[in-house]
C-alpha cells in the first residue's frame, strides 16, 4: 500500500489534527502556527478548539551556497532564540560571522513578516497557558527545536507540538524540547513533508493574514462554523 498521500491539503490535515486535541478546548489554551505553512493546519485546530490563535516566526539558517541545508535557526521574541548546529555549521564552512551575518539578514525577515502578519498587535501571552505548536510537517526539527526553546524560556504551563506526518527520528529528538507530542503519521522511510499532501501548495503571505484575521473574528464561541 502507498504510503501517500495521507492529506488532500493543509485545511484537511488541521481537521484531522484537532479531533485529536478535543482535550485542550479552553479559554487558556493559546495554538501557535509556524509561517507560512503551518498556519492554514494551526486555523482549523484554533476553530476547533475555540483557542486563539497567533504566529511564532521562526527563519532558518542556511549553509553557505546551500540556503535549503539549515545549520540553525533563529526564532522571534524580545531576545531572539539563536540555535545552531555546530557540528553541522563547521562541516557546511559557516565560520562566526557567517553566521551572525545571517542571522541578521533573518531577522530583518522576521521583522517583516511580523509587521505583516501582526501589524501593531503585541505578541500573545505565553505564560501560565497550555500552548499548542503546530506546524504542516517535520523533516529534520530544526525550525521546530528553536520554536520549541524559545517557548520553554517563556514559561508555558504545558506545551505540545502538534503536527500531521513527521520523520521518526525528529520525533524522537523532539520528544525532550516539549511535555507531549501529537503526531497522525511517522512514516519510514520518510522521503519529504509535502508527498504525504495531494495538495502541497506554498502558503502565501495573504493568506496568513487572511486566517489570523478570520481567526480573531471567530472567536465568539467554542467552535465558529
Amino acid at each position: 500500500m502507498s504510503p501517500y498521500p495521507q492529506f488532500l491539503d493543509r485545511a484537511d490535515a488541521g481537521r484531522r489534527l484537532a479531533a485529536t486535541l478535543a482535550r485542550f478546548r479552553s479559554g487558556n489554551t493559546l495554538v501557535l502556527a509556524l509561517p507560512r505553512g503551518g498556519v492554514p493546519v494551526a486555523f482549523e485546530v484554533a476553530r476547533t478548539l475555540g483557542a486563539e490563535l497567533d504566529v511564532l516566526i521562526v527563519r532558518k539558517i542556511g549553509a553557505p551556497g546551500q540556503p535549503e541545508l539549515g545549520i540553525g535557526a533563529v526564532v522571534d521574541g524580545e531576545s531572539p532564540q539563536v540555535v545552531i548546529n555546530r557540528q553541522l555549521a563547521a562541516l557546511a564552512g559557516a565560520d562566526d560571522t557567517y553566521v551572525e551575518a545571517e542571522t541578521q539578514r533573518q531577522l530583518a525577515e522576521i521583522a517583516r513578516r511580523k509587521r505583516a502578519y501582526r501589524g501593531d498587535r503585541p505578541n500573545p501571552e505565553v505564560a501560565g497557558r497550555t500552548v499548542i505548536l503546530v506546524d504542516d510537517g517535520i523533516a529534520t526539527g530544526g525550525t521546530m527545536r528553536a520554536a520549541l526553546r524559545a517557548l520553554r524560556r517563556k514559561q508555558p504551563e504545558r506545551l505540545v507540538m502538534a503536527v500531521p506526518v513527521a520523520a521518526p527520528d525528529s520525533i524522537a529528538e523532539l520528544a525532550l524540547e516539549c511535555d507531549e507530542i501529537v503526531c497522525l503519521a511517522q512514516p519510514f522511510p520518510f522521503h519529504a513533508v509535502g508527498v504525504h499532501y495531494a495538495d502541497f501548495q506554498q502558503t502565501e503571505d495573504d493568506e496568513v493574514v487572511r486566517l489570523l484575521a478570520a481567526a480573531r473574528r471567530g472567536r465568539t464561541g467554542p467552535q465558529q462554523r
